[in-house]
């Protein structure tokens, strides 16, 4: 394994932008937003968006990784087809504008970093997402450990095969990414993509003002129920189908207790406990997550997550603050370390 993490390293960098766009759907922003149980009405009414300023539904804040899952399948499973399996570790979303319903959302693919920890490779995957105006509308970091059949049972690739979806290409999604990988750099200020500051300096509608906060102040808990029936609503409306988040067999053969919930299942779950407190789904400015551990969800009974947060620290002159996020389930820490970013009137 230590030569493939010497050939993984050597193609930190590599890029490329998907030829098609994504567009964002009513429906999907309100699939989605049931999928990760956020009822704010934003997600739901026009004129509810309508009251915030938005001339449309706008997504909830990870709403954009079912864009990246399809836009990674040529980086996962061609590029880095060394590997058996990738576990997600960290997520970071940094917003620059609202997603809102019919943004055209073109995404740049690079693999930006390559760590080698305690034998495994950390790999970190960079989209950044630009709208039909060549703003960019957010960005977003990954990183994932890459599994290879050594660290897992020898008949998860078989088994895999047998009971995932019919028609779902994870070899050749070369339809829709282009091969041209020397273009220059995703973040590149002189390329025609550039930062919209619409999200940091639009004024936010929040429920409290800057003056209502301080350091210290906890959230209103909230706790959440998941069931294998919200597992697998979730992997249809993402796209994200790996079975051990809805197969027990595959499950035990990857190492785990049972099956367990998607990490940005509970990420989303997590956001949708921050936006809901601020009332402004756009009042978030910039998202981070470390996962420590994951959630069981059993066949016999529903799992329960249960959230709480405090403000960590305050800014005046930018009427920001930093929320830290804990989530719980079955008594064990499920973030390790989770942020938010957010402004307020």
């Amino acid at each position: 394994m230590v030569e493939a993490a010497v050939d993984v390293a050597g193609l930190v960098g590599h890029r490329y932008r998907v030829d098609d766009y994504y567009e964002v759907g009513r429906e999907k922003i309100r699939e989605y937003a049931r999928a990760v149980q956020d009822f704010h009405p934003a997600h739901w009414s026009e004129d509810a968006a309508g009251e915030l300023g938005y001339a449309g539904l706008i997504a909830p804040t990870t709403f954009i990784s079912t864009a990246a899952m399809l836009a990674n399948r040529r980086l996962l499973h061609t590029v880095l087809s060394g590997y058996d399996m990738f576990v997600q570790t960290d997520q970071i979303f940094e917003m620059y504008k609202p997603v809102l319903t019919g943004d055209r959302l073109v995404s740049d693919v690079e693999l930006s970093s390559v760590r080698r920890v305690a034998g495994k490779d950390l790999l970190t995957i960079t989209n950044t997402f630009t709208d039909q105006t060549g703003d960019i509308v957010q960005i977003m970091h990954t990183t994932v450990v890459g599994i290879t059949d050594g660290d897992v049972d020898a008949d998860i690739s078989d088994r895999i095969e047998r009971v995932i979806m019919s028609g779902l290409d994870t070899t050749s999604p070369t339809t829709a990414v282009s091969a041209d990988v020397d273009g220059p750099p995703v973040t590149d200020p002189d390329s025609t993509a550039r930062l919209s500051p619409i999200s940091r300096t639009r004024v936010p509608r929040t429920v409290l003002r800057f003056e209502d906060i301080a350091v210290g102040d906890e959230l209103p808990a909230r706790s959440v129920k998941l069931t294998r029936g919200d597992l697998v609503n979730y992997a249809g409306v993402s796209g994200d189908a790996n079975p051990i988040h809805w197969h027990d067999e595959v499950a035990a053969l990857a190492g785990l207790p049972d099956v367990i919930a998607h990490g940005m299942l509970t990420m989303g779950l997590g956001a949708g406990f921050v936006t809901g407190w601020l009332g402004d789904p756009a009042a978030v400015i910039r998202y981070g997550v470390r996962l420590s551990n994951y959630t069981v969800i059993e066949a016999a009974s529903a799992g329960t997550v249960e959230f709480t947060g405090r403000i960590k620290s305050v800014d005046a002159d930018t009427r920001t603050a930093v929320v830290v996020i804990v989530a719980k389930s079955a008594g064990r820490k499920v973030f390790g370390l989770a942020t938010a970013d957010v402004r307020l009137a």
